[in-house]
């Protein structure tokens, strides 16, 4: 197996504040990989104490200082939603992401079933370019604190604008 044949995901925190993700081997190439990493992210959102609001996350390319061999990139916790510390609209004007993550802890995530309290959930957009032929594609998960995923959905061609999730991510983006 070659090195490159995996994405691999490491979450780091600062402070005790979930700040992102280390990607290695390789980027996702579909949005399964894309909807597996948003899986991992919304898992690390469960974790008491790490995601304290709803949180805008972007892929980059760059490398962190002093990377590990293998390191291809990070996805970046840009900010929360709302709030005096919220993501700006003009934010990626200069650099569009190639994923952009919404997560939301348990506190503020309303689960799919009674019985799955304590789950958080979460939201990815690939921004596409519809009038080159290039679809917008998303997927939403929610898991439990356990792991246990409750419910995942990924769809290819959506209208952003059909989700609150997707419309505030792709709002950002156009902004």
């Amino acid at each position: 197996m070659n090195e490159n044949d995996f994405v691999g995901v490491s979450p780091f925190h600062a402070a005790g504040t979930l700040r992102g993700f280390v990607i290695s081997g390789r980027w996702p190439y579909t949005t399964k990989e894309w909807a597996q990493i948003l899986v991992l992210a919304v898992r690390v959102a469960t974790l008491p104490g790490l995601l304290s609001t709803t949180t805008v996350f972007g892929a980059r390319e760059e490398l962190p200082d002093n990377p590990q061999p293998g390191t291809v990139g990070l996805v970046l916790s840009e900010g929360p939603v709302i709030g005096e510390s919220a993501v700006t609209p003009g934010r990626f004007a200069a650099h569009l992401p190639p994923a952009l993550l919404m997560l939301h802890p348990p506190s503020e995530t309303r689960p799919s079933l009674p019985e799955c309290e304590g789950a958080a959930s979460g939201c990815l957009l690939l921004p596409g370019i519809p009038h080159l032929g290039l679809e917008h594609r998303a997927a939403w998960v929610e898991t439990e604190s356990d792991g246990t995923v409750t419910s995942m959905v990924s769809r290819i061609g959506i209208d952003p604008i059909s989700d609150p999730d997707t419309a505030v991510l792709a709002m950002l983006l156009a902004s």
